[in-house]
């Protein structure tokens, strides 16, 4: 009887062997906070004890009062530290050992009724880390049987040489976070893809992958900036609606011009974890030039400048880091300490003796040239 409750009660969450995820007591509405930032497919059973357990309860209650970091951002008992914000900055209660993340198993609690864990990714990443995995922010896949991975900074064109591949038939790995092993296998977190509206117009069979009501939203955000756009221009318009909350409003419609579509529905055969090898490495940037430009580097050259691009993607979590050791200053996690050492001994040793081009491209670029430059490397 014991059994079948922790059964009912248990989800794992098995992340390629390497770092192996638990749900203890989580409803199928927490579970699913999970398998929206993790990907269904990942749900499978674990082979060993959990890095990460995660557990679910309806009130937690702390020992003593709490203690605020900031306007309730984070905080701190005798002897927890808490999270108080989540994901769109909604009041949440979590508990999070930054002592152990990463090097030693721990358990994150976690009040009901959250979108998102917060850190959850980066916590993975760090036990990824730990155990000689190193996680790229980058687009990978697999095209005429050779591993790819784009990578640079973000809003850098990664996810536009993805679907430039993705329309000729290529493998999907990952698009956000991708993880290389010493041996140079790639695998990544399925999560969906993040499509902008000028993506669709450019790739419209990829259209039939989006929901019909972000298809309305998508459409109707489109022409209200078209609008906006024209009453700028407009010296009459202006004095109905001031050019200063024109220029306010134009900037926060056009962030929302895009859709989430799991890759499921713009890759062949992405309905499981897809390894790759990797053998070519692209960095790609924008740049003020139209013509797009490919050049071949030292993939070390890649590897020295990505080493500062995942700090910049981890910086919400070193801030709530330096939160924690403000609270407990007497306490320290030597991993995240140390962690710009380890990353760049992982770079160096991952991207080593890779074939590896830099692509520099106007914004927004021509999906379809960036495949036309890059095919003939497949060759």
């Amino acid at each position: 009887m014991a059994d079948a409750r922790q059964s009912a009660q248990t989800t794992d969450y098995n992340l390629h062997g390497a770092v192996g995820i638990r749900l203890l007591d989580a409803r199928p509405a927490d579970a699913a906070v999970i398998t929206r930032q993790l990907n269904a497919i990942l749900k499978q059973p674990l082979s060993g004890p959990p890095d990460i357990t995660i557990r679910f309860v309806d009130r937690l209650e702390t020992p003593s009062h709490v203690r605020l970091i900031g306007v309730d951002d984070a905080g701190f008992t005798d002897n927890a530290f808490l999270i108080l914000r989540s994901k769109h900055k909604s009041a949440a209660k979590v508990q999070i050992p930054f002592a152990q993340v990463g090097h030693q198993p721990c358990e994150i609690i976690v009040e009901r009724g959250l979108p998102a864990v917060p850190h959850l990714i980066a916590i993975i990443n760090l036990t990824m880390t730990a155990k000689g995995v190193l996680p790229l922010h980058a687009s990978a896949f697999n095209y005429r049987g050779i591993g790819a991975l784009a990578t640079g900074w973000a809003k850098g064109g990664k996810t536009e040489v993805l679907l430039a591949f993705a329309a000729h038939g290529a493998q999907y790995i990952g698009d956000e976070w991708v993880y290389l092993t010493r041996d140079g296998q790639m695998n990544g977190i399925p999560e969906p893809v993040r499509l902008w509206k000028w993506h669709l117009d450019e790739m419209p069979q990829y259209w039939a992958g989006v929901k019909r009501a972000d298809r309305l939203r998508l459409r109707g955000l489109a022409w209200s900036v078209r609008i906006l756009d024209r009453l700028s221009t407009d010296s009459l318009s202006r004095r109905i609606l001031p050019s200063r909350m024109i220029r306010r409003a134009l900037p926060i419609l056009k962030r929302q011009l895009n859709v989430l579509v799991p890759p499921t529905r713009l890759f062949e055969g992405s309905d499981g974890p897809v390894v790759g090898t990797l053998q070519r490495i692209f960095f790609v940037a924008s740049h003020e030039s139209p013509e797009t430009l490919i050049e071949e580097v030292d993939s070390l050259d890649i590897a020295r400048r990505m080493a500062f691009s995942l700090q910049e993607e981890r910086a919400e979590f070193m801030s709530t880091y330096l939160k924690f050791r403000f609270a407990f200053p007497e306490q320290c996690n030597e991993l995240i300490d140390q962690l710009e050492q380890h990353e760049h001994d992982l770079l160096m040793d991952a991207l080593a003796n890779k074939q590896a081009h830099t692509i520099y491209h106007p914004y927004p670029v021509a999906i379809a040239s960036l495949y036309n430059l890059i095919n003939p490397l497949f060759d």
